[in-house]
């Protein structure tokens, strides 16, 4: 390449959580004499906004009208439940309406974007199906596109069609891998590249006073944090279950829920404090919300786990946890199983289950000495495997045997 490379970014996930977090780490440590970034994300709050100290930053909304927040409120309505056919019908009518208030002017002015800016390569941050309007007007303008997969790959006929588009793919782990070829994807399409952060962004001796008093732990209190997204499927409906039955035999034990919460899952947030205001809880869960300076979040808690009750890709709270050095907790499915072992670097719980999750928590409550020994073999292997620089290197990699093969092909890179 004789000049750099013209790479646009495009985030089009559910909220600002990791995904976003380690594109962020991406682009800050691109090679700038090799590649220029530009990043596109749909959602423009001030988290988002905040990228463009890292590049060149738009927001291209993908909802002028919040159609999934409608969508979950309608489908929790008493009179939907009751009756399976007419939530079946609002699904159908409220998804019409979406492709034409929202995913249409979204395609266009992306399509008008990659016109006007002229692309070298595309790099969508996540699945093509939320991605879709990106990922389509890069196929329509001949632009290689990269997709990263973060996600189990279960759905629809659409879904499985917007796959075949890509040149290439980035899992995030190895069963990520499987199950992209499960689908239908080459192996030879597919490059497993393990999430990369700043390690030496995360600060192992952080001052946690601060948040503790913050949220009103005592002196000798002992916090278990659920780190994530306010989302269903993270799992923090299954740590109250646990947690039920904890508090009642730690007098001083705290559950702390840390995350932000997407506009769509405000109903879900508004159960979880509902079900926390409970007596049996003892006034013991704190919502901690987003927090900015992760390492004195992490290092405010005790014990840090992972819960969601689908498999996780791989999970940014696990690899900030071992960077760090805590003692982590995760489901024993997806790709914490390629990071946790069980009883050397963390403990492992079966999915979903909360009497098992409760069991694992108490097994590392008692054990102080357990908790020293799994974070520092942690720490150990997350330097091993997460540093950033491993993790660009193997992307731009990928960017430039794809933008070789494009050279080869004979199509002219963006068009130009």
């Amino acid at each position: 390449m004789n000049s750099p490379a013209r790479i646009l970014f495009v985030e089009n996930g559910i909220g600002y959580g990791g995904a976003v977090i380690c594109l962020r780490h991406l682009v800050r440590n691109l090679d700038r004499e090799q590649f220029v970034p530009v990043v596109l994300t749909g959602r423009g709050g001030p988290l988002y906004q905040d990228i463009s100290r890292d590049s060149e930053w738009l927001c291209i909304s993908d909802r002028i009208i919040d159609i999934p927040y409608w969508r979950n409120r309608l489908l929790a309505s008493r009179l939907a439940r009751s009756l399976p056919w007419l939530g079946t019908l609002l699904n159908q009518a409220l998804s019409r309406i979406d492709d034409l208030v929202n995913f249409l002017p979204s395609f266009l002015r992306t399509t008008l974007f990659m016109m006007r800016w002229k692309p070298d390569l595309v790099h969508v941050n996540n699945e093509p199906l939320c991605n879709r309007a990106a990922v389509l007007a890069a196929s329509l303008l001949r632009v290689p596109l990269v997709c990263h997969v973060r996600g189990e790959q279960r759905g629809s006929f659409m879904m499985r069609s917007l796959f075949q588009l890509p040149r290439m793919f980035i899992p995030v782990s190895d069963w990520i891998a499987a199950e992209v070829e499960k689908i239908g994807i080459p192996r030879a399409r597919i490059r497993r590249i393990y999430d990369g952060i700043e390690l030496d962004k995360l600060d192992p001796e952080a001052d946690a006073s601060r948040l503790r008093a913050a949220w009103g732990i005592p002196e000798g209190g002992f916090a278990v944090g659920l780190v994530g997204l306010l989302i269903p499927w993270k799992g923090q409906r299954l740590f109250l279950d646990a947690g039920r039955r904890l508090l009642q035999v730690n007098p001083r034990m705290y559950l702390i829920i840390v995350g932000g919460t997407p506009d769509e899952c405000e109903p879900y947030e508004q159960e979880l404090r509902e079900l926390a205001a409970h007596p049996e809880f003892l006034g013991r869960v704190v919502f901690a919300g987003h927090l900015s300076s992760m390492s004195e979040a992490y290092n405010a808690l005790d014990i840090v786990l992972s819960a969601s009750i689908s498999p996780e890709p791989l999970g940014t709270v696990v690899i900030e946890s071992m960077t760090l050095g805590r003692p982590l907790i995760a489901p024993a499915h997806g790709g914490a199983l390629e990071m946790v072992q069980h009883g050397s670097t963390g403990l492992l719980f079966r999915p979903g289950d909360a009497d098992s999750l409760a069991d694992t928590i108490q097994e590392l409550h008692d054990s102080p000495e357990l908790r020293i020994r799994l974070g520092e073999a942690a720490r150990r292997m997350a330097y091993e495997t997460f540093a950033i620089r491993t993790h660009v290197e193997a992307v731009q990699g990928t960017y430039r045997e794809l933008l070789q093969l494009d050279a080869r092909s004979g199509i002219a890179p963006g068009g130009r």
